[in-house]
């Protein structure tokens, strides 16, 4: 009788193990999908935006690698009343960043 409990709490044990790693691969493409649709108009929010569900992707090395170049260059736009239109430099690193969250989620 021991042994079968040992076997089904082994069991049981990855079953949970498994529904919780699906769990965070969608909850990754969930954050993919949020960052995909930022719409650049109001530049103050999209930057808070892109800020936060790149913090949260930003899991492995390479990510977390551009997400650290990428969030000095949203800073600019996040603190101030008035905030100007994200320059082309920004847009390319956050466009590259999703690119690069994209291949690996």
């Amino acid at each position: 009788i021991g042994t079968a409990i040992l076997l089904a709490l082994g069991v049981l044990f990855f079953v949970f193990k498994k529904l919780w790693d699906n769990r965070k691969i969608n909850l990754e493409k969930a954050y993919l999908e949020a960052i995909k649709s930022i719409d650049w108009v109001d530049t103050k929010k999209s930057a808070y935006e892109a800020t936060h569900y790149a913090r949260l992707l930003a899991t492995d090395e390479r990510r977390k690698e551009i997400f650290a170049q990428l969030e000095p260059m949203l800073e600019q736009y996040k603190y101030k009343k008035e905030v100007a239109q994200v320059d082309t430099d920004t847009r390319k690193k956050f466009n590259l960043y999703v690119q690069v969250a994209d291949e690996s989620v």
